[in-house]
């Protein structure tokens, strides 16, 4: 059953909050906050996105916010360090702001950048890490099948774990793990999960060795805790560029995971400037806790999104929450 749509606007805030360094084409990341019965939540699919994509993000917050998480099975979850698209001269400054974090996700195919960017990136960040420091990569489907085979080969000295996303679809994910299985490089998916209308296509077609696990596009814990059931693949949890407020979220998502063999992407809100908690989750000793987040009310006001703003989230809100509504009729 859904909450009242007045009960989850009721106590809605949009804020605006600014990175330390531009990611995924942003300079500011907007999101929406509401408190259910079970503490506070989030809802905050990106601008672009369509309300039909953004409606399994509003389910995800109100199933934080409104039902009680599973059982935690850890207290606390290792991170990654994020690595944007920036030059070698910034890597370890950036690195560094990630307390702790033995392993970089370190974002490559950026466009309007070549290849030899890419390995002049990861190259600062090897040197940096030292040999004991895990590095894997992420391309966001920003390669054919030819040219990730290509940069595969120029990146794979520099002892990789492994390449997310190497190419946009599941039918190309199968060609490029088939192509470099024999140089022992697991290929991740997560567009191919997250913004697939079957996010299981991916693990039935032999496409991946693992998988990339979102809690917000997935539409919350318990439908991602499924899909990690039924795929049967070791999975990496990770962030949407989220405040601690999402970020609680996605621990409570792997603190319910069984098998977490690898360090889990939520790491990220040191790639903002500030967050919205009193006490923020960024890592430390490389690790965040498993814990609700109870938002630093001084945010809503320095940091309140403009009034057209705040309409447009509260629209496309209840835009998305029709669409629930009508899945549940």
């Amino acid at each position: 059953m859904l909450p009242p749509l007045p009960d989850i606007l009721g106590n809605a805030r949009v804020v605006s909050l600014p990175l330390r360094q531009r990611f995924r084409g942003i300079d500011v990341r907007e999101a929406m906050l509401l408190e259910g019965p079970e503490g506070w939540t989030e809802f905050s699919p990106f601008v672009e996105y369509g309300d039909e994509e953004s409606s399994a993000w509003l389910a995800a917050a109100i199933d934080f916010g409104w039902t009680a998480p599973p059982p935690a099975l850890r207290s606390s979850i290792m991170v990654n360090a994020t690595l944007p698209a920036v030059a070698p001269d910034r890597v370890a400054a950036i690195l560094d702001s990630f307390a702790g974090c033995r392993t970089a996700k370190i974002k490559v195919a950026e466009p309007g950048q070549v290849l030899a960017d890419d390995v002049a990136r990861v190259a600062a960040a090897r040197s940096h890490l030292g040999a004991e420091g895990r590095i894997r990569l992420d391309a966001n489907g920003g390669w054919n099948v030819d040219e990730a085979e290509h940069a595969i080969h120029a990146l794979a000295a520099y002892d990789l774990e492994y390449i997310e996303q190497p190419c946009a679809t599941v039918d190309e994910l199968a060609e490029i793990r088939s192509r470099v299985k024999y140089m022992g490089m697991p290929i991740a998916a997560d567009e191919s999960v997250r913004k697939a209308e079957d996010p299981l296509a991916v693990a039935r077609a032999g496409a991946a060795d693992l998988l990339v696990i979102k809690a917000q596009p997935l539409g919350g814990i318990r439908r991602a805790l499924s899909i990690v059931k039924q795929a049967g693949l070791p999975v990496v949890v990770s962030s949407a560029l989220e405040t601690s407020i999402g970020i609680s979220m996605g621990a409570h998502l792997a603190a319910a995971i069984s098998d977490l063999s690898y360090d889990c992407g939520l790491g990220t809100v040191s790639l903002f400037e500030v967050d919205v908690a009193t006490e923020p989750l960024r890592p430390v000793k490389g690790a965040i806790e498993v814990r609700r987040v109870v938002p630093n009310g001084r945010v809503f006001h320095d940091f309140a999104a403009p009034i057209e703003r705040d309409e447009w989230w509260r629209a496309r809100l209840a835009r998305c929450y029709a669409m629930l509504e009508a899945t549940a009729n």
